[in-house]
């Protein structure tokens, strides 16, 4: 079992509540799924319990954490830069880890992963391998180390398919206590048992936090039911109050007409009708104390606002006609051939297993597009680093300094819910959610009609994501992408093509 109680964190830069009055019981088979908007906390909570100073310089952090003597299994959103200068085999091995679990134990876990073990022994830089063999890698210590916790911070995030589908097994098939943020709705749906919900309110100036011992798919159906009867239920209570109340102001206008115009020859008369006066004012007063404990409209936090303005491509225009033969990184041949014809609306995108080569096939696409004047391109890497000065703030990324494009840029940072504060830190201070909301105003206001996307929906939440498939499914121009949401491939992409080490084809 695994407790936390009465946990309170205050983001210190914004003076902002993200949890209150938190406590969570966690018992062997909890798989405790943690959703909510971008920035409301989440990877905070689970920095936390691992390690109280991974939050110390960002957020004050009150709280009891029983059976310390437990070892968590910490996932990080992000690689520390620490251990991406480290090479595989040093960061695996750590404390003679490798020697420790056996060699034989080792082979057996990294063949249920896919994972070669080649790489396991290799001298690669951490930082050097694709973002989903940087999971991998991951996820494989932590399977080495045998937690007795398991604290996972996006641990879909770039992983192929296959991978994917090995990490829902793993998560549901392990005895140990599971908490993991997901923004991946098919990973929610297939693993969580329990549901923390955490939410920030009326302009991110109110925290407030649901745990649901139910599923995903449960967890969101039943808030759904419950809004709608609570609204309801409200609606009736405000029908009835405006009933009683126009009954309510017809008695006292008549009253108070009576006594106004008592004659004062009828002392007694006038007494008996600011008696009745005084009841009916009482009675008014009963009104609004009733009034403040009806039942209210629920609050809600409500998804993204977004959409692209008017864009618009030929379909039978020419947008790509790439051929390389063989596709290689330096010495490295990842497949003989790669040839991919694209035209003006159509919605590609490419899998393959992590490793086989898709984010450099997708630089290789913008190298050859970047420069042309006859349609207006924009790329999102799956490292937001590669194109995005993290030392800047959202305002700075997105305006080009005039009163008017600046009052344009906070109106849209604002649809997609940043507070003023958060308009003005800097970039590295926001969530990975937050910096990709960046890229898709930024081709929004730019105009973009030619969208190249590595995992453009992997660090959206699950409110927010479907707003993002929905605007790219009714997007007038080409999208060019490497996806592993399942998702986002259904609903979104009308041409699959699948990059392996045997070619480049159409799935």
């Amino acid at each position: 079992m695994f407790q936390i109680k009465n946990v309170n964190i205050e983001h210190i830069q914004d003076n902002r509540i993200l949890l209150k009055d938190f406590s969570l019981v966690l018992n062997e088979g909890d798989k405790a799924a943690v959703i909510g908007e971008e920035g409301n906390g989440k990877s905070t909570l689970l920095k936390w319990i691992h390690d109280e100073d991974l939050v110390s310089s960002y957020a004050n952090v009150t709280g009891v954490k029983l059976n310390l003597n437990q070892k968590t299994g910490y996932l990080p959103q992000q690689l520390p830069v620490e251990d991406g200068a480290k090479t595989v085999l040093s960061f695996l091995n750590e404390n003679d880890l490798l020697v420790e679990t056996g060699w034989e134990m080792v082979d057996d876990i990294a063949r249920e992963m896919y994972l070669d073990t080649d790489l396991i022994y290799s001298e690669q830089k951490m930082n050097d391998l694709s973002g989903g063999e940087k999971i991998k890698i991951q996820l494989f210590k932590i399977r080495l180390q045998d937690p007795d916790v398991l604290l996972l911070d996006e641990p879909g995030n770039d992983l192929d398919i296959e991978t994917l589908e090995w990490l829902e097994k793993m998560i549901l098939n392990t005895n140990h206590p599971v908490m993991f943020v997901s923004h991946d709705e098919t990973i929610l749906e297939r693993t969580a048992n329990r549901i923390i919900h955490i939410e920030q309110l009326k302009k991110k100036q109110e925290c407030r936090h649901t745990i649901a011992n139910v599923g995903y798919r449960t967890y969101v159906s039943q808030r759904d039911v419950s809004f709608v009867k609570q609204a309801q239920q409200a609606a009736s209570d405000k029908r009835e109050d405006a009933k009683r109340m126009e009954r309510y102001r017809r008695i006292e206008q008549k009253v108070s007409h009576e006594l106004n115009h008592v004659s004062r020859q009828d002392p007694h008369g006038g007494q008996l009708l600011k008696k009745k006066m005084k009841a009916v004012k009482s009675l008014g007063k009963r009104f609004d104390r009733e009034r403040e404990n009806m039942r209210r409209m629920p609050e809600k936090e409500e998804a993204i606002l977004f959409f692209f303005e008017d864009i618009y491509l030929p379909k039978d225009k020419m947008i790509l006609d790439l051929h390389i033969s063989p596709f290689m990184i330096g010495e490295k041949k990842l497949c003989e051939e790669v040839h991919l014809q694209v035209y003006g609306q159509d919605k590609i995108c490419i899998i393959g297993r992590n490793g086989s080569g898709k984010t450099t096939l997708m630089k290789e696409i913008y190298r050859s597009l970047k420069d042309r004047e006859d349609i207006r391109i924009d790329y999102m890497p799956q490292n937001y680093r590669d194109l995005m000065n993290m030392e800047l703030s959202p305002v700075e990324f997105l305006s080009d300094g005039t009163r008017e494009m600046t009052t344009k840029v906070m109106t849209y940072l604002g649809a997609m819910k940043y507070t003023s504060d958060e308009m003005n830190h800097k970039i590295r201070d926001l969530s990975g959610g937050q910096q990709a909301k960046l890229f898709f105003l930024k081709m929004n206001l730019d105009r973009c009609n030619v969208l190249l996307l590595d995992e453009p929906t992997r660090n959206f939440s699950s409110l927010s994501s479907p707003v993002i498939r929905n605007v790219l499914q009714e997007f007038h121009g080409c999208i060019i992408s490497v996806s592993h949401d399942r998702k986002y491939i259904e609903e979104v992409a009308d041409t699959v093509y699948v990059l392996s080490d045997a070619g480049f084809v159409k799935r």
